[in-house]
């Protein structure tokens, strides 16, 4: 029996122009166990990346309930929330995000910088997680010498890098050819085999099937979710 780690509960969201408002998810719930590797996928528009945003305490919902490891954190003023991200989620985005004027290592290092680590175990531990991406040679590059596919892997380092245990990822083969995307994701099901836990955005049908579980989104709800043979318990 696995632990809880993630758990959203009615979840609702939307937005506002004007005097418009649009509905963009519309009373999701699931729950994520420890270690586990589940793909969210879905027509575009159908609130994906919304979802992760709230998962990753980067957006607040209008209503429900959100906990991690437990705790409610969907009422959490913004410090409150930014806390718990530093210490419990990591990010993989499509665009990867990197800094073009700091080299690989201290943008690997950037989240342990915020953490308040010194220099000294900010640098080890940027050359430890460089290393299961195998890129520790590329330390002392900036993003621009990188391909496509290496700054990928690079920003899966940055997200490893605080040891949060949970990694969210966000379309990371949007940018990529087919021969990088297929490497990115082989990588990662290889981090989940390690012990990380996994949610991940994803248009690729191919690539939903390289998780535990799959989520489907329609219209903001969960229209398909598969079964997992998987006990959590909170």
């Amino acid at each position: 029996m696995k632990k809880e780690v993630l758990n959203i509960k009615q979840i609702y969201k939307s937005f506002a122009a004007g005097q418009v408002k649009t509905p963009v998810l519309n009373g999701v719930c699931f729950s994520v166990c420890e270690g586990e590797y589940v793909a969210i996928s879905g027509p575009s528009g159908c609130g994906k990346s919304t979802l992760l945003n709230i998962l990753g305490l980067l957006d607040t919902p209008d209503s429900g309930e959100y906990y991690i490891d437990g705790l409610l954190v969907s009422d959490m003023n913004a410090n409150e929330r930014a806390a718990v991200r530093s210490r419990r989620i990591g990010f993989v985005f499509q665009a990867f995000n990197l800094i073009d004027e700091e080299s690989v290592l201290d943008n690997v290092a950037l989240p342990l910088k915020y953490r308040g680590d010194n220099l000294k175990q900010r640098q080890r531990r940027a050359l430890e997680c460089l290393d299961k991406v195998g890129l520790s040679d590329k330390a002392a590059l900036f993003p621009n010498q990188l391909s496509g596919g290496q700054q990928q892997r690079v920003s899966i380092a940055r997200a490893l890098a605080a040891d949060s245990g949970i990694m969210l990822v966000d379309e990371p083969t949007g940018n990529l050819d087919s021969n990088n995307g297929d490497a990115v994701m082989a990588l990662l099901s290889e981090l989940n085999r390690q012990g990380t836990t996994i949610c991940l955005v994803t248009h690729d049908p191919r690539y939903a099937q390289m998780a535990d579980r799959q989520i489907n989104l329609l219209d903001g709800k969960v229209v398909i979710e598969t079964a997992v043979n998987i006990e959590c318990v909170a």
